[in-house]
């Protein structure tokens, strides 16, 4: 069981009006970013030193802000169906942890060859696997909401588990067997896990305990039709305000050094095209209609960049190659994932179970 229809004819409708010029509004808040890191460099500093325990505060509140109202639109009463989807479970674990990781060191060691810092740097982002704004690609391209919150959780809890082994195996093992360089990664299962609470834990109790309360006060009906127009709007809100912080961050970073910021780049764009579009193929593979098919794809493409940045800055410092790659990973993974959901909307007429 996936999504009613009605909410799903709504978000089209939204898109085709007043949510059409998404990505112009994206485009414009990574260009204030930008702009902002570039003329006001003390806002970058004065951004970075709102840090709690490693966590940025406005990037945490604006992914929170973001995922509430896309997470209190879940009917949690039909996860089960979710979860007795073997098929889409099996094919959502192969791709983000088997083909993901290994695609991403492909590509690392492809077009950045010579340049380790930055290589490393990618194998991290290829490591920490969809959360936070996957939600919201999903919701934008008509995806199973259901299926989203289950396989977010469930990629969350393997990444607990399996990011520092992976880590260890992309960075020294493998490198080894095949006579390349070494590099070393050190990351604690709590900072994983912390990443996983906040970004993924806050925002689906409050969406799960609204979604209760708010059937049992109002009913269902109201719910749906007066509770939650009302909140929709702020994951729009919430996107962009995290874009502008993000790239405000970055600003200065990102544009003094463009020609570097290019080649890493280039790899990203292969691994996203390559990721999303193989996600439809495996669910074309084993039967999916269209919602879940969605879902599986942006869950296989999208990364973890705040666990990403969080693990190179630790580990190699803030002003190393290894973080300018994480930190270029969203700013290609959002205009990208942004066109992306407008193909998936074009593919849809391609499903025949939708």
């Amino acid at each position: 069981m996936t999504t009613t229809d009605q909410p799903r004819e709504q978000i089209v409708a939204r898109l085709s009006t007043l949510d059409r010029f998404l990505p112009l509004w994206i485009l414009l808040a990574m260009g204030a970013g930008l702009l902002l890191g570039r003329v006001v460099p003390s806002l970058a500093d004065a951004l970075s030193a709102l840090e709690v325990d490693g966590v940025s505060l406005p990037i945490a509140i604006g992914l929170l802000v973001m995922m509430y109202p896309v997470l209190a639109k879940v009917r949690y009463d039909r996860l089960d169906a979710v979860t007795s989807d073997r098929p889409l479970m099996v094919a959502s674990l192969l791709l983000n942890w088997v083909i993901g990781p290994a695609l991403m060191f492909a590509l690392a060691w492809t077009f950045l060859p010579d340049l380790p810092e930055y290589r490393t740097g990618l194998i991290i982002v290829g490591l920490a696997r969809c959360i936070a704004m996957v939600i919201i690609w999903n919701d934008l391209a008509c995806g199973d909401r259901e299926a989203a919150a289950v396989l977010v959780a469930l990629n969350s809890i393997f990444q607990v588990v399996a990011f520092a082994a992976l880590g260890w195996f992309y960075l020294e093992v493998l490198p080894g067997w095949l006579g390349l360089p070494e590099s070393q990664l050190d990351v604690s299962a709590w900072q994983i896990a912390k990443s996983v609470l906040i970004f993924l834990g806050v925002p689906l109790v409050a969406g799960y305990l609204s979604r209760r309360i708010g059937e049992r006060r109002w009913g269902r009906a109201a719910y749906e039709s007066r509770f939650l127009p009302r909140i929709s709007p702020w994951a729009l809100y919430g996107l962009l305000f995290t874009i502008v912080v993000l790239f405000a961050l970055q600003g200065e970073q990102v544009t003094s050094r463009p020609a570097d910021v290019a080649r890493i780049a280039l790899p990203l764009l292969v691994y996203f095209a390559l990721m999303w579009s193989g996600g439809y193929a495996v669910a074309r593979l084993i039967g999916l209609a269209y919602p879940r098919a969605t879902t599986l794809a942006f869950t296989a493409a999208g990364n973890n960049f705040e666990l990403a940045i969080a693990v190179a800055i630790a580990t190699f410092g803030a002003t190393s190659g290894q973080a300018l790659a994480g930190v270029v990973g969203p700013l290609i993974e959002v205009p990208v994932l942004v066109a992306l959901v407008y193909v998936s909307l074009a593919l849809r007429k391609k499903f025949t179970h939708v």
